[in-house]
């Protein structure tokens, strides 16, 4: 105890101010370095503390998407953009200021209505959390209940944010166009890169493309998944690009066919469903993705007891798949759209 509080409450207290803090100062600054720089920041103590909120989910996606790819992707786009956003007089940021403090106003009253956290008689921890937590491993075969519950119980809800996702790289793909252009016209010479960091990032890109699949293939025992995989893996291609030149990495995956990848991934995970319906189940309605008749003729030591863990598994592994494509091919061309710009950018300022 310290001052008569948990010591986990008072770590709580203190990454909560560094993220007040932190967002006055991302809110005041007029530099969009370091306004990045900043939001990567607060990113790397949102981590901590879902960590110390007993939520290693949400913390391993926090950590991979707010405080690497993100920051990445936001550096890049400050290469189109003017070092410093436009300075406006302090009456005009009156308005929005009073906004911003009367909607986080009405936030945290309603807040104060929810129930304690981790009081196990709230409806969420006494109906829906418990039947997961009794429930999910019999139902899905699957030791991460976290998993379950994204990929099973809800996996209608995940497609939903898979296909957000891919649409949200389209739009911007839309908006700054597909980067059509000839790698070769992108590639950078070996004399603009340090072989530190070229021998480095050799070293480096197996490792995390290794780590990713790991991360995809243990996402029903452990934190992890097709989402933080995705990423994962995206960060291994944006590093080679960053360490060979936009142009190699193009050469070995072109943007045609990263973004092919993108929507396949989608295409995986709804045909699943599609698959279910037609075998006379729901959709993704993981014990029918087999006909009765095939499935029969399966030896039951490969089902799992109660024949239908093997339906499950399958059905997981495929959408997991499907959202690994998509996020990794998404988070790519994101990149690829933003890098191609810039480089025409330089290009034609050095014209």
């Amino acid at each position: 105890m310290i001052a008569g509080l948990d010591l986990n409450l008072a770590m709580e207290l203190v990454l909560l101010g560094m993220l007040v803090v932190l967002a006055g100062a991302i809110a005041y600054t007029r530099k969009l370095l370091a306004a990045v720089v900043l939001m990567g920041v607060y990113s790397l103590v949102s981590t901590v503390w879902l960590v110390l909120m007993d939520a290693p989910d949400v913390a391993f996606t926090e950590a991979v998407v707010g405080a690497g790819v993100s920051t990445i992707v936001l550096l890049g786009a400050m290469l189109l953009a003017r070092g410093e956003s436009e300075k406006h007089g302090q009456a005009r940021m009156i308005a929005p200021a009073l906004l911003a403090v009367g909607v986080g106003g009405v936030l945290v009253y309603a807040a104060l209505g929810l129930p304690d956290f981790g009081n196990p008689s709230s409806p969420a921890n006494a109906y829906v959390g418990r039947a997961y937590l009794e429930q999910a491993t019999s139902h899905t075969g699957a030791a991460n209940v976290v998993t379950a519950v994204l990929a099973s119980y809800r996996g209608f809800d995940t497609l939903g944010e898979t296909a957000v996702i891919f649409a949200a790289g389209v739009g911007v793909a839309l908006l700054l166009g597909f980067v059509e252009r000839s790698p070769g016209r992108l590639s950078a010479s070996a004399e603009e890169h340090h072989v530190v960091l070229r021998v480095t990032a050799k070293l480096l890109i197996p490792v995390i493309a290794l780590y990713a699949f790991y991360v995809q293939f243990h996402g029903e025992i452990s934190p992890g998944g097709g989402f933080q995989a995705g990423v994962i893996l995206a960060v291994a291609v944006i590093l080679h690009a960053l360490a060979f030149g936009l142009g190699e990495t193009m050469k070995a995956l072109p943007a045609g066919l990263v973004r092919g990848c993108a929507a396949l991934g989608v295409l995986v995970y709804a045909g699943l469903g599609v698959v279910s319906i037609a075998n006379g189940g729901g959709f993704l309605d993981y014990d029918h993705l087999l006909p009765r008749d095939i499935e029969a003729q399966i030896p039951a030591w490969l089902l799992g007891p109660g024949n239908h863990h093997w339906g499950q598994f399958a059905g997981i592994f495929g959408i997991e798949l499907g959202v690994l494509l998509t996020v990794a091919a998404t988070m790519v061309t994101l990149f690829y759209s933003f890098a191609g710009r810039a480089a025409s950018t330089v290009r034609g300022v050095r014209r």
